[in-house]
């Protein structure tokens, strides 16, 4: 076992399963004592199963590490706060955050239900915030504290037919940046992390919506592979995406040497790991000293502000489209 997480305590959530699990077990391979948050819902939030955190706490403790588990739902502030209290119940203290829960509900917009809106927006958004809010107050508190949340590709460039998805992990990425400017100060950071992998969430999406995706250039999209020229090459494709290449960004993130990393998202897939730019200030700039007119707007915009940018979502070219040249 290593020591660079020695005598931290962590709590993550959706750490039962995927990418969670292997955050887990290598913090607690570095020395961290994590709390395992996990209800063992299906990949749409529905059922309830205490097996997975219970087997992450029990690895890490065959290995020689400290954890402890919590079922809490994070979808509510007693569950959120049930996971930080965990912590501080069972070692005193809590040093790091990782923000891992989520589920999926994928339909189209104009198919999507109120429910299907409101139940992934609770988990996959409300639920970092339900964590973040009680570990910000402590971590303020005693001027020290990493957090980590996760993103998604889906909020940062758009996938289809996850409307509530993106949105939720959108304003993951949102939060993320306002907490960071809250929290500098007392020696706080907060940072993000876009994965690439294949884990449970992303198996039950159609391989319709892979390929639509892939088509359109969506980093991460994973649409059909092509067949690979052997054994060892499609496990070696395998192992690229697996759920472990994303856990050791998110992990050094939390060690105290990351201390002037803060408010930033990062796009971590197999070997791949990116800073993202900030979505502000603007990358490209039209201006006049006075109020535009539509006519200007008109010449303008085609020819120098969306000159070489791309629809990511075109119409189909047989359709019929007004102002279409």
């Amino acid at each position: 076992m290593g020591n660079l997480l020695e005598g931290k305590v962590v709590a993550m959530t959706g750490a039962g399963r995927g990418i969670g699990r292997e955050c887990a077990l290598l913090a607690a391979s570095e020395g961290a004592r994590v709390v395992v948050n996990d209800p063992g819902v299906n990949p749409d939030g529905s059922g309830h199963d205490d097996g997975p955190a219970a087997q992450v706490v029990a690895e890490i403790k065959k290995a020689g590490g400290e954890a402890v588990a919590n079922f809490a739902d994070v979808s509510t502030m007693d569950g959120g706060e049930s996971v930080i209290r965990t912590a501080l119940d069972t070692w005193g203290k809590l040093d790091g955050l990782i923000n891992l829960a989520a589920i999926l509900r994928d339909r189209m917009v104009f198919n999507l239900t109120e429910e299907e809106w409101d139940d992934v927006i609770r988990v996959d958004l409300k639920g970092h915030f339900t964590t973040l809010k009680p570990a910000a107050v402590l971590m303020r508190q005693q001027r020290y504290g990493r957090i980590v949340n996760y993103s998604s590709v889906s909020g940062l460039q758009g996938n289809s037919g996850q409307a509530n998805y993106g949105a939720a992990k959108a304003g993951v990425a949102g939060l993320t940046r306002v907490a960071a400017r809250d929290l500098g100060r007392y020696g706080v950071t907060v940072n993000c992390i876009a994965p690439g992998a294949s884990t449970r969430l992303t198996a039950t999406v159609p391989q319709a919506s892979r390929d639509l995706r892939a088509a359109r250039g969506i980093a991460g999209a994973g649409g059909a592979a092509p067949a690979p020229s052997s054994n060892r090459a499609a496990e070696e494709a395998a192992a690229m995406r697996g759920p472990d290449m994303v856990a050791p960004m998110t992990v050094y993130l939390l060690l105290d040497e990351a201390w002037n990393i803060n408010g930033r998202i990062f796009q971590v897939a197999g070997g791949h790991v990116g800073l993202l730019q900030d979505m502000y200030p603007p990358f490209k700039n039209i201006y006049k000293h006075g109020k535009w007119t539509l006519d200007e707007l008109r010449m303008l915009v085609p020819q120098q502000l969306m000159a070489g940018v791309q629809n990511p979502a075109p119409p189909a070219e047989d359709m019929q489209i007004p102002g279409r040249g």
